[in-house]
């Protein structure tokens, strides 16, 4: 049976090659999530305090100043099995999808509550859920116009982001932009480089 121990967040020991970022911006939202509903995710750690899963609400523990989160020891795990678990309990969330229509119901409820919706995760800009129709532009006519125009200006090519990802993709843009980075061309470079493994 699984026991939920308190342990000093002090203590608690980030996993070092954990591939999952947390923006400030992120931290922020969980924060507002721990200050409204309480401490209510327990951090999965291994039987050395390492953390498996957890780091976001962990740093989100230290930016409130609670010195003790709840913690589930996950006894008996390989190494390997460990590693692999720091990057499954990421993903697998990542791999469900959203029923748009319920959600905006669920959403348009909680804000005529007056309801702060930014405790659950999302602002306004992420709350257009219908389709947009990019079909105007896939005519030979209007690509030929479009060339003609923007000959010799920099083109923008619209890329599309799962609401989770949308945050932390603007957020590395701008950090590569300030940085006097050409964006496009780093993106171009790796998907040149992932084409050439097929």
């Amino acid at each position: 049976m699984l026991e939920i121990q308190y342990i000093a967040t002090d203590n608690l020991i980030p996993y070092i090659n954990n591939s999952r970022t947390h923006s400030e911006a992120q931290i922020h939202q969980i924060t507002a999530s721990i200050v409204e509903f309480g401490f209510t995710n327990p951090v999965l750690i291994d039987e050395k305090g390492m953390i498996i899963a957890g780091h976001g609400r962990v740093e989100a523990a230290k930016v409130l100043g609670i010195d003790e989160v709840p913690t589930i020891t996950l006894k008996g795990l390989t190494d390997i099995q460990r590693q692999a678990y720091v990057i499954a309990d990421n993903k697998l969330a990542l791999n469900s999808n959203w029923d748009f229509e319920m959600l905006q119901n669920e959403i348009d409820f909680l804000k005529d509550l007056d309801f702060d919706i930014s405790v659950i995760g999302f602002d306004d800009s992420e709350l257009n859920f219908e389709d947009i129709d990019y079909s105007a532009l896939d005519g030979e006519s209007v690509d030929s116009q479009l060339d003609d125009m923007a000959s010799g200006v920099r083109k923008a090519i619209q890329i599309e982001f799962e609401p989770d990802h949308y945050e932390e993709a603007q957020s590395l843009v701008k950090f590569w932009r300030e940085q006097g980075a050409y964006v496009g061309y780093m993106l171009m470079e790796y998907l040149r480089k992932e084409k050439d493994k097929l």
